[in-house]
């Protein structure tokens, strides 16, 4: 008996993430995406240790001078240190990226699981509404907001989310129509199960996987967002700064000193370009039929 187990080898079942991350771990330009976003997210959040000025801090005697040793992107209008001011726009375009697109997912998640649980005038009604508000200029509803209760850094975020939500609905509901009548929310029908847990339980994890492809491709929209707020003088003030104020001022100046423009411009062409790769190698690994390659 003992011979027969070791001959025979046992079959053991590979879950859908274990898969994904098998079929991730081959795709070499999402990983150096990622590798590339987590070591800029530990830079970032470090910027207090590495940067050798603080960004605040100005030395009028210095305004507008070229990358050296002592300041390694140069300085700005105010002699303010652009390596440093770099750093923390990072920290603050990052941080405004990622809580927005969470708040877009949370609401269009549950949203959109909604809708497509209760089909029938429910789905119709909802997903009617999800019409008329993609109709709405919602950057400027944004800019509204701006200006209407302050230019809150909490805010700012809120508002920003609530602009990228309606797709994420779009995507779930979709994702629900195709699992609302699979036998295992058949038996939980069944069996009694309310619907707000047949929902929270068992619907939107099986979601997960289209939601998290598509939160990575929603962080670079929200930042250019925050970015084009920023340039048009609506977004983080003074003396924060992001790359989006940094391109503005930056761009004001482009002739007399270029790399006020070139640093900020490059690291968020370098992350955008990341995020986008990793999503689409997140797309690609959890795509069912990837399995078969």
């Amino acid at each position: 008996m003992s011979e027969l187990s070791t001959a025979v080898p046992s079959s053991q079942g590979v879950s859908l993430w274990d898969d994904a991350w098998a079929r991730l771990k081959k795709n070499r330009l999402a990983l150096l995406a990622a590798t590339f976003l987590i070591l800029e997210v530990l830079i970032f959040f470090l910027a207090p240790l590495i940067a050798p000025h603080s960004y605040e801090v100005q030395d009028l005697e210095r305004t507008m001078t070229g990358p050296s040793w002592r300041h390694w992107f140069g300085t700005d209008t105010l002699g303010r240190d652009l390596f440093a001011r770099v750093l923390y726009g990072g920290r603050v375009s990052l941080t405004v990226g990622i809580l927005a697109s969470m708040v877009s997912a949370i609401v269009g998640v549950i949203y959109g699981s909604i809708s497509g649980f209760l089909g029938g005038r429910w789905d119709n009604l909802m997903m009617r509404v999800v019409d008329v508000l993609y109709a709405l200029p919602f950057i400027f509803l944004v800019i509204i907001l701006m200006v209407y209760f302050g230019r809150n850094f909490m805010l700012l975020f809120v508002a920003l989310g609530l602009t990228q939500w309606l797709t994420m609905a779009r995507i779930v509901r979709g994702q629900v129509l195709s699992l609302r009548h699979k036998e295992f929310i058949e038996a939980a029908t069944v069996l009694g199960i309310q619907r707000k847990w047949i929902i929270f339980r068992h619907l939107i994890p099986n979601t997960l996987g289209p939601v998290i492809v598509y939160l990575t491709l929603t962080v670079p929209a929200v930042i250019l967002e925050e970015a084009f707020l920023s340039y048009l003088g609506l977004g983080i003030q003074a003396p924060l700064a992001s790359w989006g104020t940094l391109i503005k001022e930056g761009v004001d100046v482009m002739d007399l000193a270029p790399w006020m423009l070139f640093f900020p411009a490059l690291f968020l062409s370098a992350t955008l370009f990341s995020l986008n790769f990793l999503g689409d190698g997140l797309r690609d690994a959890l795509d069912p039929k990837g399995a078969k390659d």
